[in-house]
C-alpha cells in the first residue's frame, strides 16, 4: 500500500508597520545591529507594552481577506522558553483565544491566526555567536493551516496564494529572503485509512524552492525509516539547502512545555465589529477573484489569468493596458512575454518600467490598425524599453511605418516575380512550398513593412492563385 503525505503549515508574516507591536523602535530592514531597540523589546524590567493599533489593523485584514472569523475579543499570552535572541525569557503571543479562526484559501482550511512578537536573530561565524534585537518585537500574524496538503507541490501552490493575498492587502510586503514571510511545515505520512503518523517540524523555510526540497526530502525520509520497521522521532528539524537535507534541530515542544498563561501586562484585545466591518470593505479584489474576472469578462485562459494576477501591480498595469488598447487578449500577450521579459533582463520592478501602460496600449493599437507589423512592433517595443520614447516617435524615426496600399504592395511583388521567373514556374507547376520563399522575398522588396495579409492575397493573385 502506497504511503500518503499529510502536510500542514504554519506562516509567519510580518505586519507592514513602521513600528514594532509593543513599543515605538522602528522595523525597516537592514539597519545596523541592535540600533532599532529599547528597554520595551529588549526586556528590562518595568518597561511596559503598549500594543500598536496598525498592527491589529493588518492582522485584520489578513483574516478578512482569507475567509477567518475574527473574533471581538481575543487574550495576548506568554509563550515562555529561553533562547538568546529572546531577552525577556518569554514571547508574547496568542494562544488559546487568538484573533480569528476558521477561513480558508482552496481546499486548505485556515486553522487560525495570530498575533505575535517576532524574537530576534542569532548569527554564528565560526566558533563565535552574535545576537542582533532589532527585528525582536517586530509584529506577526502567524496563519496555521489544517492539515490538508498532500503535496510538495500543494504546499507551493498554498503558499504562493497566500504570499499573494498578504501583498495584495498590504498586510505583508512578501519579502521571503529577508524574512518577512517564513514558514514552518509540519510533515507526516500514513496509509490512507488508518490514523495519522508521527509529525515532524521543519523549522524556518524562507523560500519556495527549499519548502519543496524540504517537503520531498522528508517525506522520502519518513518512507525510507517505516519501510525498513523503524519509527519517527517526533522532533523539530532544520532544512539545509547545501545537502539539500533536513536534520534534527531539537525535540519537538508541546503547547505545555511553553508554559503559556494570559500576559499579566497586557488587557484582553477587544475590536469593535464595526471596526471589523469597516476594515472588511477596504480589502482589494482578491487575486483569485481576479483571476476569475479575467476569464470571464477577458476571455483570457486560465493559465493567462493567473500569471497576470502575480501581483496587484502587475494586474492594474495589465487592466490599463487593456482599456487604453481595448485589446484586453493582445494587452495580455504583450504584457506576459514582453514586458516580463525585459523586466526581467533589467532586473526592475514593474514600477520601474520605462514602457507606461499608455504607450504599451498605444503600440497595439498601432498593430490593429495595421500601421505597423508585428515584427517592426517588437522592434518598438524593445526601444521603448531602452529610451522610454512614445511609440509614434520611435515608427516616424526608424520609419517603419507598415505599408497598407495595395498598388504599392502589387508593384513590389511583380518586382519579385519578374526576379525569381524560375521559382515562380516552380510553383506553378505545383512545388506549392515555394510560396512561403515568395512571400520572404517580397517582404525582402518592401523591407518587411508591407502588411503581411495584405501581402499574401496580392501574391496569389498575381500568381495565378
Amino acid at each position: 500500500m502506497s504511503w500518503e503525505a499529510v502536510i500542514g503549515l504554519e506562516v509567519h508574516a510580518h505586519l507592514a508597520t513602521a513600528t514594532k507591536i509593543f513599543c515605538g523602535c522602528p522595523t525597516s530592514f537592514g539597519a545596523a545591529p541592535n540600533t532599532q531597540v529599547c528597554p520595551v523589546c529588549l526586556g528590562y524590567p518595568g518597561a511596559l507594552p503598549v500594543l500598536n493599533k496598525r498592527a491589529v489593523e493588518l492582522a485584520i485584514r489578513a483574516a478578512v481577506a482569507t475567509g477567518c472569523t475574527v473574533h471581538e475579543r481575543s487574550i495576548f499570552a506568554r509563550k515562555n522558553y529561553f533562547y538568546p535572541d529572546l531577552p525577556k525569557g518569554y514571547q508574547i503571543s496568542q494562544f488559546d483565544r487568538p484573533l480569528a479562526t476558521g477561513g480558508s484559501i482552496g481546499r486548505v482550511r485556515i486553522l487560525r491566526i495570530h498575533m505575535e512578537e517576532d524574537a530576534g536573530k542569532s548569527i554564528h561565524r565560526g566558533d563565535v555567536s552574535h545576537v542582533d534585537l532589532n527585528r525582536a518585537g517586530t509584529p506577526l500574524v502567524e496563519i496555521v493551516s489544517e492539515p490538508d496538503i498532500r503535496s510538495a507541490d500543494e504546499a507551493d501552490a498554498y503558499l504562493t496564494r497566500l504570499r499573494q493575498i498578504l501583498m495584495y492587502t498590504e498586510v505583508c510586503d512578501g519579502n521571503m529572503e529577508e524574512g518577512s514571510l517564513r514558514c514552518d511545515a509540519n510533515v507526516s505520512i500514513h496509509h490512507p485509512g488508518d490514523p495519522l503518523g508521527t509529525r515532524t517540524e521543519i523549522k524556518n523555510v524562507n523560500s519556495f524552492r527549499y519548502l519543496r526540497s524540504a517537503i520531498d526530502f522528508e517525506i522520502a525520509r519518513q518512507t525510507a525509516i517505516l519501510e525498513n520497521g523503524g519509527t519517527i522521532t517526533q522532533e523539530t528539524r532544520l532544512y539545509d539547502p547545501a545537502a539539500g537535507e533536513t536534520r534534527p534541530m531539537r525535540s519537538k515542544e508541546e503547547a505545555h512545555d511553553y508554559r503559556y498563561f494570559p500576559d499579566p501586562d497586557l488587557p484582553p484585545l477587544v475590536v469593535e465589529r464595526a471596526w471589523i466591518d469597516e476594515i472588511a470593505r477596504s480589502i482589494p479584489e482578491l487575486p483569485h477573484i481576479r483571476g476569475e474576472r479575467y476569464q470571464r469578462d477577458f476571455a483570457l485562459s486560465a493559465v493567462d489569468a493567473e500569471a497576470l494576477v502575480t501581483s496587484r501591480q502587475l494586474a492594474q498595469y495589465f487592466e490599463a493596458v487593456a482599456d487604453t488598447s481595448g485589446n484586453p487578449r493582445a494587452a495580455a500577450n504583450w504584457v506576459r512575454n514582453e514586458l516580463l521579459r525585459v523586466l526581467n533582463e533589467q532586473k526592475a520592478d514593474i514600477a520601474d518600467s520605462r514602457v507606461t501602460p499608455a504607450m504599451l496600449g498605444r503600440l497595439i493599437r498601432l498593430i490593429d490598425s495595421r500601421a505597423i507589423g508585428g515584427k517592426s512592433a517588437k522592434a518598438v517595443f524593445d526601444e521603448m524599453a531602452v529610451s522610454g520614447d512614445d511609440p509614434d516617435a520611435i515608427v516616424e524615426r526608424q520609419g517603419l511605418s507598415q505599408i497598407s496600399d495595395p498598388e504599392i504592395i502589387r508593384d513590389a511583388a511583380r518586382r519579385v516575380i519578374e526576379r525569381n521567373a524560375a521559382q515562380v514556374d516552380q510553383y506553378r507547376a505545383g512545388k506549392a512550398q515555394l510560396f512561403g520563399f515568395l512571400v520572404g522575398q517580397l517582404m525582402k522588396e518592401t523591407r518587411g513593412k508591407a502588411n503581411a495579409e495584405m501581402a499574401n492575397a496580392i501574391l496569389r493573385e498575381l500568381l495565378g492563385g
